[in-house]
């Protein structure tokens, strides 16, 4: 079957069960264009700030957590959980290294205004490194200094992109409709027809691909 699928997601940087679905999005495409290679698939990142109450420096990690669970023990127990679920994709995620609990505000921002001047490899580019950051090298989205040097890693100019960042705690308010983030993060929608929120498994995201596919088709067959 040919045809085109638009794919919007809904994330946070510091969801880990965004960089989770993520993957899992990442292999449902894959084995979409194994078995439908007609189709054009265009995906769309939509920044939703999670924790806007944060302020522009973030809260230390550690408590963030504790105030959050309650324990010491419901922190583990959550911090194992997350582990395992991504180490059973592939993503690689060291909370260990976490110190800050950003406000993702500017980091939100930055991928917006990069999505405009950038191409898509660059824009995923930026999008896979900003995670990474996070996830695997704790550092401090909401610090300035640090976008900047991610941002021009991925080949931006700075000069472009330092005026989107505030760093003043304002909560970042997406040029596109957010509407779709309603029921959490991660959210997936396909062609605007049927939505899927969670780190859904591949399996789950492949069929719901197909499903938004079958009804784009039907809906355009004669009445």
């Amino acid at each position: 079957m040919s045809g085109r699928l638009r794919i919007d997601v809904f994330f946070d940087f510091i969801c880990p069960w965004c960089l989770i679905g993520k993957r899992q999005l990442e292999s449902a495409q894959a084995l979409l264009r194994i078995q439908q290679p007609d189709v054009e698939i265009t995906t769309v990142w939509h920044g939703v700030q999670l924790l806007p109450q944060l302020p522009a420096q973030g809260e230390p990690f550690a408590e963030f957590y504790l105030k959050r669970l309650g324990s010491a023990e419901a922190v583990g127990m959550r911090q194992a959980q997350v582990q395992q679920a991504a180490k059973s994709v592939g993503v690689p995620i060291d909370l260990s290294r976490i110190a800050t609990m950003p406000n993702t505000a500017d980091a939100h921002r930055l991928l917006e205004r990069a999505s405009v001047l950038g191409n898509t490899a660059q824009r995923d580019a930026l999008l896979e490194r900003l995670f990474a950051a996070y996830f695997q090298y704790g550092e401090d989205l909401g610090c300035r200094e640090t976008l900047i040097t991610i941002a021009q890693s991925c080949g931006f100019d700075a000069g472009d992109l330092v005026d989107c960042l505030q760093g003043d705690a304002r909560p970042f308010v997406s040029n596109d409709s957010d509407a779709g983030a309603g029921s959490g993060v991660p959210c997936f929608q396909f062609d605007g027809r049927l939505t899927v929120v969670g780190a859904q498994p591949a399996e789950a995201l492949f069929d719901a691909m197909c499903e938004a596919l079958l009804d784009s088709h039907r809906a355009r067959l004669p009445a």
